[in-house]
């Protein structure tokens, strides 16, 4: 059994940047993909971004050349940075876990961008 939890939600302004942090509670294999998702009053839960085994990166279209997800493996971390950040992007952002016979939520983290 995995936990994630999340940091670095809070207030910004429109057009600054936020990272947020995903930390898990034990190693996760290699074939276990890493996302974020977000979900904004009176909208579905969406992806914005995930990455998997070999690098491979997949992010929503409204936030492509503005976010970018890393993984620090070491560290059992997975980022998002979020730069140029738009009213749009306020939400509660979740970080996700998932592969063969595993899906793990984090409890989320509001991110909150004033125009």
């Amino acid at each position: 059994q995995v936990q994630l939890v999340e940091s670095g939600g809070g207030l910004v302004q429109a057009g600054g940047s936020l990272r947020l942090s995903c930390a898990a509670s034990r190693r996760l294999l290699g074939n276990v993909a890493m996302g974020w998702y977000r979900q904004a009053p009176g909208k579905q839960r969406e992806l914005v971004a995930a990455t998997a085994s070999g690098g491979i990166t997949n992010y929503s279209d409204s936030v492509k050349g503005r976010f970018t997800i890393s993984r620090d493996y070491a560290k059992n971390t997975v980022y998002l940075q979020m730069n140029s950040l738009k009213s749009e992007d306020t939400a509660v952002y979740y970080c996700n876990a998932r592969g063969p016979g595993l899906e793990v939520w984090g409890q989320g983290t509001l991110v909150t961008v004033s125009s």
